[in-house]
């Protein structure tokens, strides 16, 4: 980590003015020997330095020279190769502005930090989307993303949902987040400054208006989506759903609902009293239909005990596939 502390002893020297060896020997946590052999090795590679004896005197920088580095550490110029998601950027318009930022970035940092960037970005590359997914077009992300930088309501043209038809809201976006691959707008709409997530994929048009959006006081965008986030999937599993099943089977759960439904349906889990082994499980759900699919692929682990209609079309789906295939169903 030698890059690494050059660097920082450079920034010292810049920051501070003239210091003795025995500071910067405490400000790096080494020894004045170790100080001594850094110094040596920034002469030589160029950097205008020199010492000073007596009172007042201290090693220091040639005066007006300036290092083009801001505080980097060989870490952090690596990670900085992961700051830039060309995709995401390219959405919001900012595809060419990244890539000079990066190029004015990579022409500042000395050779060693330059090449430990440029290395991992040739390693490791993120790529938002699930399998099998291109990703929503957003053409109105970049007027979104204007509105947002410069603080100005807008009134959005928004199809809820497929098949419906659009319509008109006047909201104050607060800020933009990728989730999963997807770009959502979290606004401050209705007239006592709730917060709402709206999906930019949906937005068909966008109209700034002249007033400015009022941010609550102390506002942070990730704390604000992660409420809005929890809020919506607590308000999306509004079916309860009991069931039984094997103690042994109950990890079955897991890949075939929804990450919160398993953690409240994990929580519940109690023993059954009227079979020796089972449990008992409450799994919050979003609908009698969605939870005939989640739990389809896990039927033959599990008995559902409510709704009613809920066995009810499962015990429809069981007749039909018998009388599709054919034969009994085996003793499970």
């Amino acid at each position: 980590m030698r890059a690494a502390r050059l660097v920082q002893l450079l920034l010292l020297l810049q920051n501070l003015g003239p210091c003795t060896a025995a500071r910067l020997a405490a400000e790096l946590e080494v020894s004045v020997r170790t100080v001594y052999r850094d110094i040596e090795a920034l002469s030589a590679a160029g950097v205008p330095l020199y010492a000073e004896r007596g009172p007042g005197g201290g090693i220091r920088l040639v005066d007006g020279y300036q290092t083009r580095l801001t505080g980097l550490t060989g870490p952090e110029a690596e990670v900085l190769g992961l700051l830039g998601v060309p995709a995401a950027a390219a959405q919001l318009g900012l595809g060419t502005v990244i890539a000079a930022a990066q190029a004015k970035l990579d022409a500042a940092l000395p050779a060693e930090l330059r090449a430990r960037s440029q290395r991992l970005r040739e390693r490791f590359l993120l790529d938002l989307p699930g399998w099998f997914e291109r990703g929503a077009e957003v053409p109105s992300l970049p007027a979104l993303s204007d509105a947002v930088w410069q603080g100005r309501r807008v009134e959005l043209r928004y199809r809820r949902r497929a098949g419906e038809s659009p319509v008109r809201r006047r909201v104050g976006p607060l800020g933009l987040v990728l989730k999963g691959g997807r770009w959502y707008a979290l606004c401050e709409a209705g007239r006592h400054g709730e917060q709402r997530a709206y999906r930019v994929d949906r937005v068909l048009a966008v109209t700034k208006l002249e007033d400015p959006v009022r941010r609550p006081p102390g506002f942070e965008l990730a704390a604000a989506w992660a409420e809005a986030e929890a809020g919506f999937e607590r308000s999306l599993l509004r079916c309860p759903v009991s069931l039984r099943l094997p103690a042994e089977e109950l990890e079955r759960l897991r890949p075939v609902v929804l990450d919160i439904a398993w953690r409240a349906a994990r929580s519940s889990a109690r023993p059954d009293p009227e079979r020796d082994g089972w449990l008992l499980v409450d799994l919050p759900t979003e609908s009698v239909e969605v939870a005939h699919d989640e739990l389809l692929r896990v039927a033959r682990y599990i008995e559902v005990l409510q709704p009613t209609s809920l066995r009810e079309a499962l015990l429809h789906t069981g007749r039909y596939l018998t009388e599709r295939y054919g034969g009994q169903l085996p003793e499970v």
